[in-house]
């Protein structure tokens, strides 16, 4: 499984590239509201300049020709920008126009499996269900999840399933059972992934011996 940051903050991205675990980046207009006086397009070029993998610019445009126009300007940014489309008739429309140019487009914003399936047959790249707002409502997020592997299983679809809203370890754990292919993941849960109260005690146990030992000596 791939793991893509979602942020828009360098030195998060810095951070977790040192760990080597940092695949992608995706970003969304929150997320570069967060970044006080910061221009899109320029955070969008200083991210690729960090990350070779790819890097989601997501459209504000909810119309056919607004959403050319802005993947346009993403996509010269740099080859590795994948152009963020919401998935609504527009954004479908869109992304066909978008693929016969040549450009990777991630298709944000699926809830069902019948979504999914139109985005994979237009040649998404990326197609990104949201399963934490699915559990917001109390719907089984990772119950899409399912039924997205399974459907992929028979057939050669060439769109990555890319898990997003993600609220815990378990769900990224649970998605990589099922086989969908990345993780969109915030940075304060990178680190829950990656800590654990036993490593922590058992370092500690393992320090305290070797200086009994040594004082002992």
């Amino acid at each position: 499984m791939e793991f893509y940051l979602d942020t828009a903050n360098l030195e998060e991205i810095k951070k977790y590239l040192d760990l080597g675990i940092v695949d992608g980046v995706t970003t969304n207009p929150s997320l570069i509201a967060k970044e006080k006086g910061v221009d899109y397009s320029q955070r969008i070029k200083e991210i690729t300049e960090l990350v070779s993998g790819p890097v989601s610019a997501e459209v504000i445009s909810t119309d056919y020709e607004g959403m050319l126009k802005e993947a346009e300007k993403y996509n010269s940014i740099s080859s590795n920008v994948y152009v963020k489309l919401p998935c609504t008739s527009e954004g479908i429309k869109a992304l066909k126009t978008l693929k016969t140019k040549g450009i990777k487009v991630n298709m944000t914003l699926v809830f069902t499996a019948s979504q999914a399936l139109i985005c994979a047959k237009n040649g998404a790249d990326l197609i990104s269900p949201f399963i934490g707002r699915l559990d917001d409502i109390s719907r089984d997020g990772l119950n899409l999840i399912n039924e997205l592997a399974l459907i992929w299983a028979q057939y050669n679809f060439s769109s990555k399933i890319l898990v997003a809203s993600i609220r815990n370890p378990q769900q990224v754990v649970e998605s990589a059972k099922m086989g969908a292919h990345v993780a969109t993941i915030p940075p304060k849960l990178i680190d829950k992934l990656l800590h654990h109260p036993l490593t922590d005690s058992g370092l500690e146990k393992f320090i305290q011996d070797y200086k009994n030992a040594t004082s002992t000596n």
